[in-house]
């Protein structure tokens, strides 16, 4: 199975890449990301260790999808950690706060970059500045390994609920350019394929930036997996037509209640599905839950620039990245330790 290129990865200076802990922080890195803005046409790898230069990578989607956010963001604070010169380790602790924060605000939805960055923070126990900054990018790299891990068991997990011959619909890209490994909402169907499934694959093109028709599609047949682009509106026609029997979605963050922000018009397919009564699931690692979140009404939403779907000058525009999906209208979720059904 031809998967694409790791999506994240931390690069040396010697051009050797790390996907788990063993690099050595004494030695310059890089965060090294597909350009994820030039895909399909050109496959682009982006080498970044300035704050500013991550954060804009980050909001012009060049990574995008809620694991590969956080990925990108713990090795990217590490790279900014290795180009801090201060010796004294409150003042180095000051300086990498001011990163994380500014990092957190490149994407406000998807709370795997606030997750992960915490995460990194809370590591730092060492009473040196070297051994802060091996500290941090051992932990950085931990949290690529681990979602490369989750994401096979997602996968693995995910499988039970498709057969041979299946009709899926996805929406956005939740696949290995999502996350450090193959992917969440991807990551049954690519299990499914290794098992010899034949699958029938139907991708909403997402608007306005196309993650489903320029991202998923191309994954998926470079995979060797059988995809059919639709357009959004689309989808509910799909299903009248008895064409696909179970809807596959990823998340960007899930509130405690359970309902779920995901790429704007998930919503509108929940209820579609809904009506025409075919299984909506939600694939997300536990780290997508926001457990001080109550409910959706509390998920905070991205606007995106008008630029994006602005075609007509003095026409006002309302662009949100996400919408949510109240939790009554998902079958269940599937996460790294299995599937949890609604009762």
């Amino acid at each position: 199975m031809n998967l694409p290129p790791p999506t994240v990865q931390w690069l040396d200076d010697s051009g050797t890449a790390f996907r788990a802990p063993g690099a050595d922080a004494s030695r310059p890195g890089v965060l090294d990301i597909i350009d994820q803005t030039r895909l399909p046409q050109s496959l682009h790898r982006l080498h970044l260790s300035d704050q500013k230069e991550i954060h804009a990578a980050i909001s012009r989607l060049c990574v995008r999808g809620a694991p590969a956010i956080g990925c990108a963001a713990a090795l990217g604070l590490a790279a900014c950690a290795q180009r801090l010169t201060t010796t004294d380790q409150a003042e180095f602790r000051r300086q990498l706060e001011h990163t994380a924060a500014f990092l957190n605000s490149s994407r406000p939805t998807a709370v795997n970059l606030s997750w992960a960055l915490q995460r990194c923070l809370n590591c730092l126990t060492a009473d040196h500045v070297p051994a802060l900054k091996q500290q941090l990018l051992d932990e950085a790299l931990a949290i690529l390994a681990e979602d490369i891990s989750l994401c096979e068991a997602i996968g693995k997990h995910g499988l039970q609920l498709l057969q041979p011959g299946q009709g899926v619909l996805t929406h956005c890209n939740a696949g290995a350019l999502a996350t450090g490994g193959c992917g969440t909402a991807l990551a049954p169907l690519y299990a499914a394929h290794q098992a010899g499934y034949r699958l029938k694959v139907f991708s909403n093109e997402t608007r306005p930036l196309l993650q489903g028709s320029r991202l998923t599609a191309w994954e998926l047949s470079r995979a060797g997996i059988e995809v059919t682009t639709i357009c959004d509106s689309m989808a509910a026609q799909v299903m009248r037509e008895g064409l696909v029997s179970l809807v596959l979605v990823g998340a960007d963050r899930v509130a405690a209640n359970g309902d779920t922000a995901n790429k704007i018009s998930t919503y509108q397919l929940a209820i579609s599905a809904n009506y025409h009564r075919i299984p909506f699931y939600v694939a997300m690692p536990y780290s997508t839950i926001d457990r001080s979140l109550h409910s959706g009404q509390e998920i905070p939403i991205e606007q995106r620039s008008p630029d994006e779907i602005s075609h007509c000058q003095g026409a006002k525009v309302y662009n949100p990245a996400f919408d949510v999906t109240p939790y009554e209208l998902i079958s269940g979720y599937i996460t790294e330790r299995g599937i949890c059904r609604k009762p």
